[in-house]
């Protein structure tokens, strides 16, 4: 069995379609109209059409059991993006446990959405904040190899 993409449905296609490729910097894979497929392996489907192919059974918006999880190292510049397009937060900009900065919002229709720095990235921050390896390895669960390479990589 092959793993294809996670579906979300969503009551206007346009208005998604806005929100994900204008304001998430997504990709269109395929446009079958109803049913929109980014690259990164996830879909918009249309609710009111979706909803038939499941025999009219009801779909709920809103219930945080499910997220879509965005990287981008610029945490606070998609913070104002998204704060810009009116999102609503789930909460603000913080960091995890393991120190990477997160946000996490809504969707235009309830489904929530998180975006993180990459784990490369939040290694090579931690560096910069005087952190080892060996610490940034620990904080992050990462083994010491893969931070030295991320501080590396951006290094460059």
């Amino acid at each position: 069995m092959k793993y294809i993409c996670s579906l979300i449905t969503v009551d206007d296609i346009k208005r998604s379609r806005d929100f994900y490729e204008r304001i998430l910097d997504q990709k269109v894979k395929a446009d079958y109209g109803e049913n929109v497929t980014y690259h990164g392996d996830f879909a918009i489907h249309l609710k009111s059409h979706f909803r038939r192919l499941i025999d009219d059974r009801k779909i709920q918006s809103t219930g945080n059991n499910f997220e879509l999880f965005f990287e981008y190292d610029d945490i606070e510049e998609i913070v104002e993006k998204i704060t810009a397009y009116g999102v609503s937060f789930v909460h603000p900009a913080r960091e995890q446990p393991w120190r990477q900065k997160v946000v996490r919002f809504y969707d235009p229709d309830g489904n929530m959405i998180e975006i993180g720095e990459s784990m490369e990235y939040l290694s090579y921050r931690l560096f910069n904040e005087g952190l080892t390896e060996t610490e940034i390895s620990e904080i992050t669960y990462q083994p010491v190899e893969f931070v030295v390479e991320s501080i590396q990589k951006h290094k460059q």
